[in-house]
């Protein structure tokens, strides 16, 4: 899809876990739908340039720690 960004998602889970995150707390913390974390991390969705913004402002890193590098 036009203007989303591919997550790394093995970096996703891996600071998500290191800040002791379920999911569902990352999902709360951030303000992204559960179902829309759990894609990321799987690979089974891209995300919005909003949605990477969220989440690393969540885990505390830059948006760039999350993108997939090409």
């Amino acid at each position: 899809m036009p203007g989303t960004i591919k997550v790394a998602m093995g970096q996703l889970k891996r600071l998500r876990r290191e800040r002791a995150l379920s999911q569902r707390a990352l999902a709360r913390k951030s303000g992204v739908g559960l179902d829309t974390v759990n894609k990321l991390e799987t690979g089974l969705r891209d995300a919005l340039p909003t949605t990477v913004r969220k989440l690393a402002d969540a885990l505390g890193v830059k948006p760039k720690d999350l993108m997939k590098g090409e």
